[in-house]
């Protein structure tokens, strides 16, 4: 792949995973409409309504483009490093827990690793029209197995969510340790599904009404749960939950904040298509 040209200060902080002086970056406090893209590569990265003012002395943004930015562990041990997910640019770091929005994530990215196209010139069309939707209930196999196969989604990866451990390994969630649930995030086409219709579905291929299992699964790792991406999600998954409670079910779905997505290990992408098989502890029943 062929890459944009960098300057030594560029590569300084892109490839050698520098960091550019706090409150001297172009895009600190930029306020323009429109997508951040990756210096090196080109590939959109954020959307300026994610952008927020942290008063780091860096660019804020509390979401990304979905599949643009990959996290891995940092150098030092304790923060997680964010990079170009597709030529693997150095942006920054991410971090969770200090209230700055509803999303409750940060990610400090340098202004030097970015690019900006105006929205009256944006030729990115089919990125800022996905959106994204986080659900848990019981192994995320099964619940890939179903929402994977819904109108509208383009894609379903399976991965943990609702902990408090960066980059948990499947071993570590297994042991219930790390608050983490098994999680699918759904990108989906809003012009061809809703969020409403993919919750109806999650609701009814997982039973709702069981605490900390699923089937012969049992852990706090397979509750059921929705990590609503903002307050509209939040209030769709209210008015089923009421709707399942008015016709008696006891709905023990956990309603909270989307936070990181931890994506699991390849060997749990897709699990039933590249290994066969049917879901043994999912099954689709009729609630709506």
């Amino acid at each position: 792949m062929e890459y944009n040209k960098l300057t030594l200060e560029e590569e300084r902080v892109i490839i050698k995973k520098g960091t550019e002086i706090p409150y001297t970056g172009k895009y600190n406090n930029y306020k323009e409409k429109g997508t951040y893209i990756c210096k090196r590569c080109n590939a959109p990265l954020y959307r300026s309504d994610d952008k927020f003012d942290s008063h780091c002395g860096w660019p804020s943004f509390d979401d990304e483009i979905p599949g643009a930015v990959k996290r891995i562990p940092d150098p030092d041990g304790f923060r997680v490093e964010i990079i170009c997910n597709n030529c693997g640019g150095h942006l920054g770091h991410v971090f969770e827990g200090e209230g700055f929005t509803d999303k409750d994530i940060r990610h400090c990215v340098n202004s030097i690793s970015l690019n900006f196209i105006p929205a009256k010139t944006e030729t990115t069309k089919t990125e800022t029209k996905t959106r994204k939707a986080y659900f848990a209930g019981g192994c995320f196999w099964g619940t890939e197995y179903f929402l994977e196969k819904a109108e509208g989604t383009i894609s379903v990866k399976s991965g943990y969510m609702g902990g408090n451990k960066p980059n948990p390994t499947y071993q570590e969630i297994c042991s219930g340790k790390t608050g983490h649930a098994e999680t699918v995030e759904i990108t989906f086409d809003p012009s061809k599904t809703s969020f409403e219709k993919l919750a109806k579905l999650f609701f009814e291929i997982h039973d709702p009404t069981q605490v900390n299992r699923q089937g012969p699964d049992i852990g706090s790792q397979y509750r059921s749960a929705i990590f609503y991406t903002d307050q509209e999600q939040k209030k769709v998954a209210e008015k089923l939950i009421s709707i399942l409670k008015q016709k008696g079910l006891k709905v023990a779905t956990e309603l909270a904040p989307a936070k990181t997505f931890w994506e699991a290990e390849d060997y749990h992408q897709d699990y039933y298509g590249n290994n066969g098989g049917q879901p043994y502890c999912h099954a689709y029943t009729e609630r709506f």
